[in-house]
């Protein structure tokens, strides 16, 4: 649930150019490199960090100290860093190269100008996989004398990090042997200038890579094309896909049915949504909402939540004007009426709703809370409720109050109160909320939280005693063992209250509980199968396309680990994170074709927008889809072809069922489990629900005869050399060791990755490009197969970015290369835009084949080859 002040600084973009090839791919697994985030090293295993670093000051009393950098790359493995801490007084840079094929040097440069006495300390930090210590690379270890560490075995794969001179001190986090602190300085800073050279040593399997910029080459984006994004229309119109279910809910309300989500005539239900969240819910004029729901509904879409509502940094929200709102029991009737005009809107477009009960709702005094003064406040004194209201009756009947007034509130515009209104997909209790993984340990005693804690505590001693478990591990939220059965327990006690809650007022559609989130391990899920679906939130980087299923977990790893056997699976949040990642154009073809072949049931992007359509502030961001020419390139296909099925659905089914003392007593997650993150690269996983005695209402799931059941978490599906998986339908390819995805079916042919240089045929089309990093696809309109189709989609994507301080348009990268494509015979290739702006194209026609050339002149992201301009 990113909000406003979740947010990346950009990238620098350095402003030369280099061949790429040789970035492209590494013969180890194990790779070593620079951190553009920080300017510091970093180690990947099969595409993931397994060593992070950043550098981190501290002052008086272990109060945090800002340090502001600045990183660049001036040339192939040449870098330079600069930064400044203004609260100690210093300035930091660096010069950072490397030095030959297994060193990578630092050479710092420090200028402190003033004394600072008391000074707790502060330089890099460096943060290491625990997974890996009981393997081959063990522990790491200091260097003697303040000067370093190292990691791994001497004899074979081994980092190490040695500072010359030594540094004021090298030490442990104490009690986490994962944390190394190396400090510049520690007790008094003293005015004047210091020389430090730190040198990066690697050995065994373990390469030297470039940067993510290196990679996808330093070149000039100013030279790039303006984006041409018009964010009144749509580039694309799909809003075919929603012609038969105009207005949404004309088949009844929407149900869970087994593993699926149907209509009430048993229609099956696939949604591909996204969400409309904060500013551009309550800023946004009726005319430009009434625009956008056509235009979301040509982009393919036919689901939009509404969320960041009732956040108090959205002003207005749902309560009114912040600096009018004194407490959160009233509902403001103006914000009210934005709601009901969006449902009306996008019902109108064919286009389901849903709905948040709780966001980021922030108590204030006014609210009549039972120890409100423990409650953790922000700066305007509202605190938040998140894990509290599992033991705090009245932040409960809060949340029913507002449940109430929210779902029994009329819609003027269409007669129906919420609840009654079948265009409401589903409802979401309460939004990135769990006690069994994140906020559990905010009831603790040590928490500050006395009176919260004696409530938590009297639980947890009441369920030990009832169920004969240790009382005096049953309330240690962070362990796994008897603290997860009671977390659990306690999770679902709440959402049953609320979901009765919700059903007496009326409410009819599926209801999820709270969402798998944030890195929650599989012992999260049994109370979340209190609801009706299973959803689940998750956020990758760049690289998705090269995580290695053997060793490490991808956003879509986490999102499959979330299919319970029998529940069906939503998705109220997917994207990547820092913004902007420059293979974001790769997501939605990775998320929907993954999601058709597991079968999941509806998928929503974050974000459309959190800012108004109105114009005025108008910035680029990971929260704006709706300009971003990155994601919105292959938006549309991917929509296309997930609600038409295009991917089948898998052949096979693998179903990991663990014991309860598995489930709950070992941290089993994407993270940690070869067979979680293998199986779903063939066939679809789902987890299956063991019988539990301390859990009476956990339900054991029904395993499906034709299932193959697996127990062991460590067991991979995958060959141990394995570079590339293909689905059981033979339509889904991935390659991780090229970073390269494929999508082969009659109607849809898609490439997306790093496919520059590279010529790949699928069934009926051929790309050859130059452009490193890129996406081609090729699809049916008319829903003939793409050999015989007279209207024909072709989406291409490549890395957008933003101008200075994120502003709009984008300069996007144009695509240089070939489509060779097998079809009909007298189509016409056209732009994107109006009847009156699209305009043809050259492409020859030679042995049923044509032959379409991309170049730098031609920067569109959406190409049409039909019969007819027209359709």
């Amino acid at each position: 649930m990113p909000s406003l002040f979740r947010r990346t600084p950009l990238l620098l973009i350095a402003l030369l150019c280099v061949a790429i090839w040789p970035f492209r791919s590494w013969a180890s697994d194990w790779v070593a490199s620079v951190d553009e985030r920080s300017g510091l090293p970093m180690l990947t295993r099969g595409g993931s960090p397994v060593l992070a670093s950043t550098f981190t000051f501290w002052g008086s009393n272990w109060e945090w100290s800002y340090f502001a950098s600045r990183f660049k790359a001036n040339a192939p493995h040449s870098y330079s860093l600069e930064g400044q801490n203004k609260d100690l007084d210093f300035d930091l840079t660096a010069q950072i190269q490397k030095d030959g094929e297994q060193k990578l040097t630092w050479n710092f440069a420090l200028d402190a100008h003033s004394t600072k006495s008391g000074v707790m300390g502060g330089g890099i930090v460096f943060k290491f996989d625990p997974a890996l210590f009981a393997e081959e690379m063990g522990e790491p270890v200091l260097l003697p004398d303040n000067s370093g560490w190292a990691w791994g075995n001497a004899q074979g794969r081994r980092i190490e990090m040695r500072f010359e001179p030594a540094l004021a001190s090298v030490y442990f986090e104490p009690g986490d042997r994962s944390e190394v602190r190396a400090f510049f300085y520690k007790t008094t800073i003293r005015p004047g200038q210091q020389n430090i050279k730190a040198t990066l040593s690697i050995s065994g399997d373990v390469t030297l890579g470039p940067t993510l910029t290196e990679r996808f080459g330093l070149t000039d984006p100013t030279r790039w094309p303006n984006d041409n994004i018009d964010i009144k229309t749509s580039p694309v119109d799909l809003s075919f896909l929603n012609a038969g279910e105009k207005p949404a809910g004309k088949r009844g309300f929407v149900k869970a049915s087994g593993e699926q989500l149907v209509f009430a005539d048993n229609t099956p239900a696939r949604f591909w949504g996204t969400n409309i969240t904060s500013y551009a819910l309550f800023q946004t004029s009726d005319d430009a909402i009434k625009q956008q729901a056509k235009r979301l509904s040509a982009l393919g879409f036919n689901l939009v939540r509404l969320h960041h509502h009732d956040s108090p940094w959205v002003s207005p929200n749902i309560f009114g004007e912040r600096d009018l709102t004194h407490d959160t029991q009233q509902l403001s009737a103006q914000s009210l009426k934005k709601i009901d005009w969006w449902i009306k809107c996008l019902k109108d477009e064919g286009i389901y709703v849903w709905l948040d009960m709780h966001v980021e709702r922030a108590l204030m005094p006014k609210d009549n809370i039972f120890a409100f003064d423990e409650l953790p406040k922000n700066e305007q004194n509202n605190a938040s409720l998140k894990g509290y209201a599992y033991v705090n009756i009245t932040i409960q009947q809060a949340m029913k109050r507002f449940t109430e007034a929210y779902m029994t509130h009329v819609n003027p515009f269409t007669g129906l109160a919420y609840k009654d209104e079948p265009a409401i997909a589903a409802v979401l209790i309460t939004n990135e909320n769990d006690v069994t993984q994140h906020f559990g340990n905010a009831l603790l005693r040590d928490k500050g939280v006395p009176k919260h804690w004696k409530l938590y505590k009297n639980q947890a001693d009441v369920f030990a005693s009832q169920h004969n478990l240790s009382q005096g591990l049953t309330w240690r939220s962070w362990e796994h063992g008897p603290s997860k059965l009671f977390l659990n327990d306690l999770e679902q006690r709440f959402n049953v209250e609320m979901i009765q809650h919700l059903r007496d007022l009326g409410v009819k559609v599926p209801i999820a509980t709270t969402s798998s989130w944030g890195g929650d391990g599989l012992s999260s899920l049994p109370a979340l199968t209190s609801g009706d679906v299973i959803d689940v939130h998750s956020y990758g980087g760049a690289g998705q396309l090269e995580k290695n299923p053997l060793t490490s977990a991808g956003i879509i790893d986490w999102i499959a680990a979330g299919q319970v056997t029998g529940k069906p699976l939503t998705v109220t949040e997917w994207n990547n994170e820092p913004f902007p990642t420059p293979d974001r154009h790769s997501l939605p073809l990775y998320v929907a074709g993954t999601a058709s072949h597991q079968g999941w049931d509806a998928l929503m992007q974050y974000a459309y927008s959190q800012q108004s359509f109105d114009g005025g502030w108008v910035t680029a961001d990971n929260w704006h889809a709706y300009n971003d020419p990155a994601m919105l390139a292959t938006l549309p296909a991917a929509a296309l072809l997930y609600r038409r099925g295009d991917v089948s659905e898998a052949n096979t089914t693998y179903v990991f069922a663990p014991t309860p003392d598995t489930l709950f007593n070992k941290p089993v997650s994407p993270a940690n489990s070869a067979l979680l993150r293998t199986a779903m690269e063939i066939g679809k996983l789902q987890i299956a629900m063991p019988q539990t005695p301390e859990l009476a209402w956990l339900q054991p799931s029904i395993i499906p005869s034709t299932a193959k059941v697996f127990h062991d978490p460590d067991q991979s599906l995958l060959d141990a050399n394995a570079s590339e998986s293909t689905t059981d339908t033979g339509e889904l390819k991935r390659n991780w060791k090229q970073g390269i995805y494929t999508i082969d079916t009659p109607r849809t042919q898609a490439v997306t990755g790093w496919i520059g240089g590279e010529s790949i045929s699928l069934g009926n089309i051929k790309v050859q490009v130059k452009t490193a990093n890129a996406s081609v696809v090729v699809q049916s309109l008319d829903n003939a197969p793409v050999a015989q189709s007279k209207d024909l989609l072709i989406s291409l994507g490549t890395r957008a970015i933003p101008k200075e301080d994120d502003k709009t348009p984008f300069y996007v990268e144009p695509l240089e290369g070939t489509l060779s494509l097998q079809a009909a015979p007298g189509l016409t290739l056209f732009t994107q835009g109006t009847l009156a702006q699209m305009k043809k194209l050259p492409a020859t026609y030679v042995d049923g084949r044509y032959t379409i050339k991309f170049d730098d002149l031609q920067a569109s992201n959406w190409l049409f080859l039909r019969k007819n301009a027209t359709r």
